[in-house]
């Protein structure tokens, strides 16, 4: 028996019965929204793969969500599917109809863009809390408008979301062939207007008072000076590496372990982006203005040295033109960023709690990468299965770079 071979005998996660869901269910609790997508990804994954589906076919079925928000009838055109991402279905289109709140009057064309689930991906997420967290940020930092939801794919094959075009590139031309984000090289001149904006929009979203996002109907709370939030995010992680992996791992275990046990109570409750870093904004290549925050599907209430950590992972960076030193998302040095987040934010950053989310973090990473990237590839479920076999691959590195940084830090 080859090995491959042995692996498919062995995968008790590729068809898990009512069992095995409740049995990791009630071992990682975690929020409740988290939960209910999780749960239905396990349901559905003895279902089938990935099925191609025509343009047309998409586009009728996106031209029916509208009307039945709007109320009268509209006309999609210029349809396309839109490159990029590593998770969901993308489809640009302009839309044919009398604008927001009017059902008469002179017709006005808006570009929008389709975000719709693949049937397994990189990240599983709420189309819920995504719209919920586009709303609650906007006027704050720059992103999409957002327009409609199909949360429970009730009009179209998978749930999805509609949103606004968005003007501007992921990557700079001069580094255009990497996957986005990864090791980004924006070169020193566009590096000097990015970085500043990068280091004012983190602050200003980890400045939102909480308390006023009353939109957020789909998450939790967490409580200032309880660590109990931290402890579901970890288990988050764990329930993930339980449900995809395709081989063990004792260091990821190991990890989970140190990281519940040491789970430290959030000073400061923040709106966390939880996947900010290069390749997930847009901006204007010629004048350097940032024009979008995008991929807000990760998106919790909890501690904001999550997002700060997470800016400055080994994936992320390159070294800067003396060949030393590392650029956090491309941008500035660790410490730089660190320092100049705390002038434009006001917030302290605690040397504890950066070790603590940073181990997170790289576990995070680990678990994306060797566990639902390969699983999603593994299991034909997506459109990605090329770039998830490759993000997989990656994984390995990430993982050293857990190890290693554990036993830096830690043992």
């Amino acid at each position: 028996m080859t090995a491959y071979e042995k692996l498919v005998a062995s995968d008790i996660r590729k068809s898990p019965d009512k069992q095995l869901i409740e049995q990791i269910r009630q071992r990682y609790p975690t929020e409740k929204e988290i939960d209910r997508i999780l749960t239905k990804k396990m349901t559905l994954r003895s279902g089938p793969g990935f099925i191609s589906i025509p343009i047309g076919d998409l586009a009728a079925d996106v031209q029916k969500l509208i009307e039945q928000n709007v109320g009268y009838p509209v006309k999609l055109a210029n349809t396309k599917w839109l490159p990029g991402g590593a998770s969901k279905l993308q489809m640009m289109f302009d839309l044919h109809w009398h604008g927001p709140g009017k059902t008469g009057g002179e017709i006005m064309v808006t570009p929008l863009v389709l975000r719709m689930e693949p049937p397994a991906s990189v990240t599983e997420s709420s189309r819920r809390r995504e719209f919920q967290v586009f709303q609650a940020v906007a006027g704050i930092v720059p992103v999409p408008t957002t327009y409609w939801m199909d949360p429970d794919g009730d009009f179209l094959p998978h749930p999805a979301i509609v949103y606004g075009f968005a003007r501007g590139v992921a990557k700079p031309s001069k580094d255009a062939n990497k996957v986005s984000g990864l090791g980004q090289n924006y070169g020193p001149e566009l590096r000097k207007k990015l970085a500043p904006q990068f280091v004012a929009l983190l602050a200003n979203i980890h400045n939102i008072d909480v308390s006023t996002l009353t939109g957020l109907k789909d998450f939790e709370f967490p409580v200032a000076g309880s660590n109990a939030a931290v402890i579901k995010q970890v288990n988050y992680c764990r329930r993930l590496w339980e449900e995809d992996r395709l081989e063990e791992e004792p260091m990821l275990e190991i990890a989970y372990q140190w990281l519940i046990k040491n789970a430290p109570p959030i000073d400061h409750v923040s709106l966390v982006h939880g996947d900010y870093r290069s390749g997930n904004f847009l901006f204007d290549e010629a004048s350097g203005e940032i024009t979008a925050w995008l991929d807000w599907e990760g998106a919790v209430l909890g501690d904001r040295h999550r997002d700060l950590t997470y800016a400055t992972l080994y994936t992320f960076q390159h070294l800067d033109d003396d060949g030393k030193t590392p650029l956090a998302s491309g941008m500035m040095s660790e410490e730089e960023m660190f320092k100049a987040y705390e002038r434009a934010s006001g917030l302290s950053v605690d040397p504890a709690r950066i070790i603590y989310y940073g181990v997170f973090n790289r576990y995070l990473a680990t678990v994306l990468s060797l566990g639902a990237s390969a699983r999603a590839a593994y299991g034909g479920k997506t459109h990605q299965d090329v770039l998830l076999n490759y993000v997989a691959g990656i994984g390995y590195p990430i993982l050293a770079d857990l190890r290693e940084y554990f036993e830096k830090v830690v043992v």
